[in-house]
């Protein structure tokens, strides 16, 4: 871990300054508002220019900002600063002249940074490939019950610019950040920041797994107190090699955290307790205990590791060892994360539709076994024969839907052909009824059906809550059926 004098950035005076905001859309027009308000100049541009398009440029242009529908390759003459939505290639056109041109290029979470006061709450930053959003709501709802005020905001809530620049004052953040924010934002330096995990993802927009990985790693950059990462990883480059890379400031120390029992400056688990040897005095010799695994919900594997992380990053922002334990008993994660829908016939129903990558979906298999697993959708380029090589031994069945099953069966064959599989020929949303009765066909007493599905949804569904509901749906009507 290297360190160095890390300075904040420099103030940025927008008063008339040429300002060009790429792409509408969640991001886009409250930073074009935002901007407009500090007196720059903006241009907005935007490739598409459907009937969504028009309207929020009618409200932009009603300001008195500029709007450029259906042209986002250009860059607007003049142009001083470019600030980008997150999901923009750096590869586009736009930023390639902006290169030539010596024009900066900020995304919104560089902009929030940029505009933080001299008072301005810490951040507490999350990354990795899985497990952020849940992370992150942890480590709020331990903030919390140190009776500190706090949001959990950046890829998730709140949004960065209004947490900094509303009206509600803050003690601390706790900040979800996705690689593509993380490379659009060079100045970022954290209070302490995780990285929980990394594995192949987004490769189409970063190039290469070694780019995406560097973008995650840029969170530890400057970071002041503690970069947490992964002990338990092994997949190359590490958590643990970002670390070691990353430009700190003196005194910034690295924790880890693991499912093991944890050595110094780690957190763990020993005997059914969550404990702490990286924020107690004589760390050779103590640990503190911080909570039961039985307080994370639900206490799947890979959910226990997201709770310590959260923990190491309130630990240390100096947060005591009870308000962990009473965050993580407050914390109730979102729908269609490990959710348990219910038991029918002495068989659990398990709704992981947020497990959209190979990644994901091998955390949610080590949680259960047997398992009857339902699963596919579009694989977005990802391949299986590791995922099923790994997990062969839980499986009592398969079940199989969407687009891209072929490339799950293929795997299954391979590498668990013991493993009876369903092959459900279809991808009308009433499939998910159909591999719900196919897995209960398959399942014995004592045994979990989860939807895993490692693959995105929008061959059947408008998202991975839809086919997770459809998913609960389809169980509550096998239970009532029962009743």
């Amino acid at each position: 871990m290297g360190s160095g004098q890390v300075t904040s950035s420099e103030p940025f005076d927008f008063q008339g300054k040429h300002v060009t905001v790429a792409g509408l859309g969640v991001s886009g027009v409250p930073a074009a508002k935002v901007l407009h308000g500090l007196g720059a100049i903006v241009t907005v541009v935007n490739d598409g220019a459907d009937e969504r398009a028009r309207a929020q440029a009618a409200e932009l242009e009603a300001l008195g900002i500029t709007v450029r529908l259906g042209d986002g390759d250009t860059l607007p003459e003049g142009t001083e600063l470019i600030v980008t939505a997150p999901g923009w290639k750096p590869d586009k056109p736009l930023f390639t002249a902006a290169g030539q041109a010596g024009v900066p290029v900020w995304g919104d979470v560089e902009l929030a940074w940029r505009l933080r006061g001299p008072d301005a709450a810490p951040w507490l930053a999350v990354t990795g490939t899985n497990g952020k959003t849940t992370t992150v709501q942890m480590l709020a709802s331990i903030l919390k019950a140190a009776g500190l005020r706090t949001a959990a905001v950046g890829n998730i809530g709140v949004s960065l610019l209004d947490a900094v620049l509303g009206e509600e004052q803050y003690d601390v953040l706790a900040v979800e950040l996705s690689s593509y924010q993380l490379h659009w934002a060079p100045s970022l330096r954290a209070h302490s920041a995780a990285v929980l995990n990394l594995a192949p993802d987004h490769l189409d927009w970063h190039g290469s797994m070694e780019a995406y990985a560097a973008d995650k790693g840029r969170i530890y950059e400057g970071n002041r107190v503690a970069c947490v990462y992964n002990v338990d990883a092994t997949d190359k480059p590490s958590t643990e090699d970002l670390v070691r890379e990353a430009d700190v400031e003196e005194g910034c120390r690295a924790v880890g955290f693991t499912l093991g029992t944890p050595g110094p400056s780690q957190l763990g688990v020993v005997e059914g307790l969550l404990v702490d040897r990286a924020f107690v005095e004589n760390r050779q010799k103590n640990a503190q205990e911080l909570a039961e695994v039985s307080d994370v919900n639900p206490p799947a594997p890979h959910n226990i590791a997201n709770a310590l992380a959260a923990a190491a990053l309130a630990r240390a922002y100096g947060v005591p060892a009870k308000a962990v334990r009473d965050g993580l008993r407050a914390f109730t994660p979102d729908a269609h994360r490990i959710a348990h829908v219910a038991d029918v016939d002495g068989v659990a129903y398990v709704d992981d539709s947020k497990a959209t990558n190979t990644h994901a979906a091998e955390a949610s298999l080590a949680a259960y076994e047997p398992i009857v697993w339902i699963a596919g959708g579009l694989a977005k380029g990802a391949t299986f024969d590791e995922l099923v090589a790994k997990s062969a031994k839980r499986l009592r069945g398969a079940v199989l839907i969407g687009a891209d099953r072929a490339l799950i069966r293929e795997a299954l064959a391979r590498h668990a052909p013991q493993v009876p599989v369903v092959d459900l020929d279809r991808t009308d949303t009433g499939a998910m009824r159909a591999a719900v009765q196919e897995a209960r066909k398959l399942a014995h007493a004592g045994d979990t059906v989860l939807l895993a599905p490692a693959c995105a949804s929008m061959d059947m569904f408008a998202n991975y809550n839809k086919r997770g509901d459809a998913f609960a749906d389809a169980v509550r009507e096998l239970g009532s059926v029962d009743g």
